[in-house]
């Protein structure tokens, strides 16, 4: 599938090798669930395009894949990491994890290019279930990896199928018994560096083609389950109704009132599952899937407490229970600052922003210097199909992503 190197390889052209892959003619964009045939296709590609560049190519334990570049035979420790993730939200973007992927490979075309005798192993990765679309925990592979997730949680998760995280592992040539924290993988990572997509407006408003992470707002997912009485709509009288939808719907307009209320808060229900679901059926149980961030977790905290008693009060006036149950919750996130300061002094016209979205840089952030770069977005849009990145953007974002890791891979150790 990957076109020969004897061509130039820019990250449009790796892009437009997977555009057709995954994509949603229901919802528009892109569908790449965890192991899905789609995921399975792209993880392919992108171990197909790495051993064209003579990379070592391994699949850890948790799923992550690992892609060595080590041309002067250096211990595999303190490496220089990059890369990002190839699954997708329902009907997402184009650009959401493979940008980072496809950025990664150019990286390697350059360095390879400049013939670079690395004083650091470098290595190319790719995490799975960063989205968490099929089993509802973003970050599955890094969480895994660090331990920020038990293994026993993460293989009882169960998807909208019924199967478990553990059997579609095992299916997937992973062994279930064997998930969970790799402290020889950690301790062969000395820092890594994502490259991501803007999900957001700041380099649109100035005029910038890539800029520097700063952190991450706290921000977390959260199931409300209202449960009734399940009826017959044509034979149950309004009066006699306990509806969980009602409860629902009213709550979900209590969270875009409390999150508006809060500076800098955004609360959001993307996902609403009513059981057993006919179009002529009350409903027995309905559950609102809730997210909420800020860049104070004390505020996030406060804002689901305030949406949980609005809940409340809606199940209680249709005679209906609720119940909340955290699905995630990750703090917020201040990336490295001797790295990023390192990031800066390399790009020194890339301006610093923060980010509303949650990423693997952000788990692994507890455990090594980590950092990102943003290339722009600009329609502003993510997690949609209208999310774009520009050619001569994302060729800028792959030039800026090879000039950080030729510094990092040659320079002293000390100099993070």
């Amino acid at each position: 599938m990957t076109e020969s190197l004897t061509h130039t390889t820019t990250v449009s052209r790796l892009l437009a090798e997977i555009a057709e892959i995954g994509t949603d003619t229901a919802r528009g964009g892109y569908s790449r669930p965890l192991y899905s045939s789609a995921e399975l296709e792209l993880r392919e590609w992108f171990v197909a395009a790495a051993r064209q560049r003579s990379l070592d190519v391994e699949t850890d334990r948790n799923g992550i894949i690992w892609a060595w570049w080590n041309p002067s035979g250096l211990p595999l420790t303190d490496a220089v990491v990059t890369g990002s993730h190839l699954d997708s939200v329902p009907g997402g973007g184009a650009f959401d994890g493979p940008l980072g992927v496809a950025s990664a490979l150019v990286a390697i075309d350059a360095l390879q290019a400049a013939d670079l005798q690395p004083t650091r192993p470098l290595a190319l990765a790719v995490f799975p279930e960063e989205e968490g679309s099929r089993y509802g925990l973003a970050c599955l592979g890094s969480q895994l990896m660090t331990g920020a997730v038990t293994p026993e949680r993460a293989a009882a998760l169960v998807d909208a199928d019924g199967t478990t995280f553990a059997d579609l592992a095992e299916r997937n040539g992973l062994d279930p018994r064997h998930l969970g924290r790799d402290d020889e993988r950690l301790s062969q990572i000395g820092c890594f560096v994502e490259l991501h997509v803007e999900q957001g407006r700041g380099l649109i408003d100035q005029g910038r083609a890539v800029a520097i992470g700063s952190s991450i707002l706290g921000h977390g997912r959260w199931r409300l389950s209202f449960g009734g009485q399940g009826n017959h709509a044509g034979t149950t009288l309004m009066t006699d109704r306990r509806d969980p939808m009602l409860a629902a719907a009213a709550t979900v307009l209590d969270v875009r009132r409390l999150g508006r209320g809060v500076e800098g808060a955004r609360a959001t229900v993307g996902k609403l599952d009513p059981v057993p679901g006919g179009s002529n059926v009350i409903a027995s149980r309905v559950d609102v899937w809730l997210d909420v961030r800020h860049a104070d977790d004390a505020v996030v905290a406060a804002l689901v407490t305030d949406i949980a008693a609005a809940a409340r009060e809606h199940a209680a006036a249709e005679g209906c229970s609720v119940t909340l149950t955290e699905a995630s919750m990750s703090p917020r996130v201040d990336f490295h600052p001797g790295l990023r300061g390192r990031l800066s002094a390399i790009l020194p016209d890339a301006p610093i922003l923060p980010t509303g979205a949650g990423h693997d840089a952000g788990v692994l952030k507890e455990e090594i210097p980590t950092a990102m770069l943003f290339v722009r977005n600009p329609t502003g849009v993510s997690h949609s199909p209208e999310e774009y990145v520009e050619d001569p953007d994302a060729d800028a974002g792959g030039e800026a992503l090879a000039t950080v890791l030729t510094d990092l891979i040659t320079r002293p150790v000390d100099a993070d």
